[in-house]
């Protein structure tokens, strides 16, 4: 049962995956049809329609897809990591800190390479801050974990918004649009792809050692799991995962925390499932975000960022509202 019930989950994200990207090349300012747009695909259809599917919209949407999947990753990685279920790199304070460095290295003139350097690094730091502050002298509490992340959280966006604000004024309007999560300059897909695919394939493999780690430190540490060295590695791979999300389209929310509950709602907490299937998820949603960004207003494109939220805030009401009802029955 729980097999045939995966499997058709599977099947339903890779179609809607696979539509996604259809009403992706589709859809837009310059409404082309999906027929001309699959002709221009395959390298048949006129010049004007290859160029715009080509090297316009797909590449636009392939880095959606990936970024999507990585916030989604990320969200699955800090879950497993902290037991709680409302962590995600937005929330506990990853997102902020990547972009404060990440707008810093901008404001001062550095290229993509150092951008994204400090965008890890903030991530990083932004991440191992929570958790020591958390954790204090002795154990940390998930009630204090997400009041830490909170609080950080705010401490950041006053940051972000005083660098904002001492930046010069040619750089505001693309930092501002960077901030809110925009794909309108996002055509380098390569990156997060392979990002994506490793950070699959290898929690994929380790999906025995987070099935196990999300029971307990104690239980990891009972069947030979070395769990700080794991626990570095997860802090490693979502700080990572989160820095180039950011600096790829900047801070998009909700992701990482909606599409995982919504996939362990339908097939439990393996994380054999529970990861791939995330990134499917987080990777469909991101791209159908950024469809309507650029649609619902054409030619003047929304933040994705606003879109998610909008998305993501109703969404989780109901998840909760789910789990409380179904708690009390």
């Amino acid at each position: 049962m729980f097999a045939g019930r995966s499997g058709a989950l599977f099947v339903a994200l890779l179609s809607t995956v696979v539509a996604s990207f259809a009403i992706a090349l589709a859809s837009g300012s310059a409404d082309i049809g999906f027929l001309e747009a699959m002709r221009a695909l395959g390298g048949a259809g006129s010049d004007h329609a290859r160029s715009l599917v080509v090297e316009l919209r797909l590449p636009r949407a392939l880095t959606a897809f990936a970024v999507g999947g990585l916030l989604a990753v990320a969200g699955v990685l800090m879950q497993v990591l902290l037991r709680n279920p409302l962590a995600e790199p937005y929330i506990l304070g990853s997102s902020g800190g990547a972009a404060v460095a990440a707008l810093t290295a901008m404001s001062i003139g550095l290229g993509t390479l150092a951008v994204d350097a400090a965008a890890f690094g903030g991530a990083m730091a932004a991440t191992l801050l929570v958790f020591s502050i958390a954790q204090g002298t002795g154990s940390w509490t998930p009630t204090r974990l997400l009041l830490t992340g909170v609080v950080l959280a705010a401490g950041f966006s006053a940051a972000t918004t005083f660098i904002l604000a001492m930046s010069p004024d040619q750089n505001l309007r693309g930092m501002l649009f960077w901030l809110m999560g925009d794909l309108s300059f996002a055509f380098e897909a390569a990156r997060p792809l392979v990002l994506l695919a490793l950070l699959v394939a290898a929690g994929t493999l380790g999906a025995r050692h987070l099935n196990v780690l999300a029971r307990g430190e104690l239980q990891a540490a009972i069947v030979g799991l070395p769990v700080r060295q794991f626990r570095y590695l997860i802090f490693a791979a979502a700080a990572l995962a989160t820095a180039l999300s950011v600096t790829t389209a900047g801070v998009i929310g909700f992701i990482g925390l909606v599409v995982p509950h919504l996939v362990r709602l339908v097939a439990g907490s393996d994380h054999r499932i529970v990861l791939p299937a995330s990134a499917l998820g987080g990777g469909a949603l991101l791209v159908i975000a950024d469809t309507l960004a650029r649609t619902i207003m054409a030619p003047r494109q929304l933040p994705v960022g606003a879109l998610t939220a909008a998305i993501g805030v109703p969404l989780f009401l109901v998840l909760m509202s789910r789990v409380r009802a179904e708690r009390y029955r």
